[in-house]
């Protein structure tokens, strides 16, 4: 025998003993039943907590970023390249013979100076400028920056201070972990003063967890025959990370 069964009828679904499968979907033709879900099983979805922690790790600096600057004065556009091309090879010269790392041009400027006087404009001269940037130990920044002016350095156009990228990885997992620690311990104090306690985690998200900046020393300045040699000094930088939970009790 052939049962027909109409669609959209739920009547005849129950009619002919076929079972409903209360929480889910059940799609006949064209028509979607949504059958609500347990009263239990609401309440389960209900009782959670989401609490968000974060973790800061403080971390010594050990690299010092430098960015060293050449700048020359001539008559022509001719003898300022010329100038310029002289002093900043000297420069890197010295800076390859102290085996700094990561040693690049990072500028090179040539530009026309002129008198501007009773409204009319009177070339006097070419500004160039060639700047280099390189990364040293801390301990032997000042030493180099005592050197730089002899091979041909006029300007101090940057330094900043940075930890070893396995310093900054390792204290990026201690963060992560002091901050999954504080969102633990912030659930446990609000369901406890309830009389509750927490079940499972059911939903975890890392909002970050990323290098800190670098650590800056000064903007600018000039270096001259006479500068006095003073020791370079790092700082602390500060990894910080944040984990949020979602907790069922």
């Amino acid at each position: 025998m052939t049962t027909q069964l109409c669609r959209g009828s739920r009547s005849t679904l129950l009619r002919y003993g076929l079972p409903l499968l209360l929480g889910l979907p059940l799609v006949i033709g064209s028509v979607e039943y949504l059958f609500p879900q347990p009263a239990a099983a609401q309440e389960q979805m209900m009782r959670t907590l989401t609490v968000t922690g974060t973790g800061d790790i403080e971390i010594p600096t050990s690299l010092t970023l430098v960015q060293l600057g050449v700048e020359v004065q001539e008559r022509t556009a001719e003898a300022t390249q010329e100038a310029i091309a002289e002093r900043s090879s000297s420069l890197v010269e010295f800076l390859r013979s102290q085996n700094v790392s990561e040693l690049q041009t990072t500028g090179i400027n040539l530009y026309a100076r002129y008198d501007y006087n009773d409204g009319s404009n009177t070339l006097i001269g070419y500004t160039g400028s060639n700047t280099v940037s390189f990364q040293v130990p801390t301990d032997r920044a000042g030493e180099i920056l005592d050197q730089a002016v002899s091979a041909g350095a006029t300007q101090i156009n940057g330094v900043s201070f940075v930890a070893t990228d396995e310093a900054i990885a390792a204290a990026q997992a201690d963060a992560l972990q002091a901050a999954t620690q504080e969102a633990q311990q912030q659930a446990d104090v609000v369901l406890a003063s309830l009389g509750l306690s927490r079940q499972e985690i059911v939903s975890i998200q890392i909002n970050g967890a990323t290098p800190p900046p670098m650590v800056p020393m000064y903007e600018a300045a000039m270096l001259s025959d006479r500068a006095a040699s003073s020791p370079v000094i790092g700082g602390d930088q500060t990894v910080s990370a944040s984990v949020t939970l979602q907790i069922r009790y």
